[in-house]
C-alpha cells in the first residue's frame, strides 16, 4: 500500500520483522516500515484477535503497538529504527513475564 519515494542509499539499515530481514531508512519509524509490508498490521486485538495497523502516527491511538527487541507494547510510530532491531507484531494480550512468583514481584517493587 505504501512505498518509499526514494532509495535510502547510505542511510539503509536492516531490521527483522517477525524474523524476516527488511530494509529500512535510518531514522524512520517502526510503524512506517510496517505500513510498507505486504501485511501492514502491527498487532492483533486482545479479545477478537483482529489485526490493527498504525493509524495516527503521532502516539495518540496506540494501534501501532509492537514488540521491539523483546520488549512488548512499544509504540512503533514513536520508535525510530536502528540496524539489527528485532520487531515482532504483537498478537493478542501482552504476556507478563517479569514476575513468575509473587515473591519475585515483591523483590522488584521493594
Amino acid at each position: 500500500m505504501f512505498r518509499k519515494l526514494h532509495d535510502p542509499g547510505a542511510q539503509a539499515v536492516t531490521v527483522l520483522i517477525d524474523g524476516q530481514p527488511v530494509i529500512a531508512e535510518l531514522g524512520e519509524s517502526v510503524a512506517a516500515v510496517l505500513l510498507r509490508q505486504p501485511e501492514a498490521w502491527s498487532r492483533t486485538t486482545p479479545v477478537s484477535q483482529s489485526p490493527r495497523a498504525p493509524y495516527c502516527m503521532m502516539g495518540v491511538c496506540f494501534e501501532c503497538l509492537v514488540e521491539v527487541d523483546g520488549l512488548g507494547s512499544v509504540q512503533g510510530c514513536l520508535t525510530p529504527v536502528r540496524n539489527g532491531m528485532r520487531i515482532a507484531r504483537q498478537q493478542g494480550p501482552r504476556r507478563l513475564s517479569a514476575c513468575r512468583k509473587l515473591s519475585a514481584c515483591r523483590k522488584l517493587s521493594a
